[in-house]
């Protein structure tokens, strides 16, 4: 017996079709490749340009005016950002008039030690309160919500009194202990754990797999790009952190850069070239950081996908 099957209208690729076979009219708004006005265009470009010039423009200052000798005029109307004669004797006139590279190293340990932490305790923690089911597990959420809310300024006497309480004042694992794991990045680790399929994990808990091989060899390769973000963000909050260092350390060799260039403020502050030179070398480090993490960070809190 043969089976009668009704040839039902197909559809093209690129959109429906009408009973007869024609292709049904797109509206307008909803066209592919829509060319914006020229206007439109012009404006985004100068907003773009705008915001770049805000944003690099002072970095850019910062670096012409370190490579300027002392015959240019840094203040001149409009300003030249680029030097006539370039020289490194800025550079070199830091490093004689303070330890910066002293300072540069022991900041260096406060941030590398800041990213460890954070990136292993807010990964555990935001595993734990995304995948693991336990009593209290909304009021951990809530308090950690809660902590984003407390301005570190009211708090910071608080710290320092315990610091002393372990005598750990004066020391660099003081510096780096309070903010060794912070709120925010705990919730964007459990935001990415949370994101991630079920499924998976589902079974390699039948295949025998406990929480910590599920969460070493499943969950944490899948959130690369979020542990890029913790880390940039630890980096960058342990290696620009100015009062905290300075209320708690009080031995000159034990300071971190951003203390230690505070001196060309103070006592060569008519100097602008080595103070310009000074912000330089503190910044060369985050866009070393950044240039070797963009390809995880631009993936951020969106990858959270199980590749097969």
């Amino acid at each position: 017996m043969s089976e009668r099957v009704m040839a039902r209208p197909s559809r093209a690729r690129g959109g429906a079709q009408r009973e007869d076979g024609r292709p049904a009219a797109v509206p307008r708004g909803r066209r592919a490749g829509r060319r914006l006005p020229r206007w439109q265009l012009l404006l985004r470009y100068l907003l773009l340009l705008a915001v770049l010039g805000l944003t690099v423009g002072p970095f850019l200052w910062q670096l012409s005016t370190s490579l300027k000798g002392p015959g240019e005029d840094i203040y001149r109307y409009p300003p030249s950002l680029v030097p006539h004669g370039v020289t490194l004797a800025n550079y070199g006139g830091v490093a004689r008039i303070i330890p910066v590279w002293d300072f540069a190293l022991n900041s260096l340990k406060v941030a590398a030690a800041n990213v460890v932490t954070n990136c292993a305790g807010a990964a555990l923690a935001g595993y734990a309160l995304a995948r693991m089911r336990f009593r209290g597990r909304r009021a951990a959420l809530v308090v950690f919500v809660m902590a984003m809310l407390v301005p570190v300024e009211s708090i910071m006497i608080a710290q320092f009194v315990t610091m002393r309480e372990l005598q750990l004042n004066n020391t660099l694992l003081g510096v780096v202990l309070p903010g060794c794991i912070g709120a925010m990045n705990v919730l964007l680790m459990r935001n990415a754990f949370a994101g991630l399929p079920y499924e998976v994990e589902e079974a390699a808990f039948v295949d025998g797999a406990n929480a910590w091989q599920r969460f070493v060899r499943i969950a944490l390769p899948s959130v690369k790009g979020t542990l890029a973000v913790v880390a940039i963000f630890a980096f960058m909050g342990a290696w620009d952190d100015f009062l905290w260092p300075l209320i708690v350390l009080s031995d000159q060799s034990k300071f971190t850069l951003t203390i230690g260039l505070n001196f060309l403020h103070g006592t060569f502050a008519d100097n602008q070239r080595l103070v310009a030179a000074g912000t330089v070398i503190a910044v060369l480090p985050l866009i070393v950081l950044f240039a070797c993490l963009q390809r995880y960070f631009f993936r951020g809190v969106g990858e959270g996908a199980v590749k097969g």
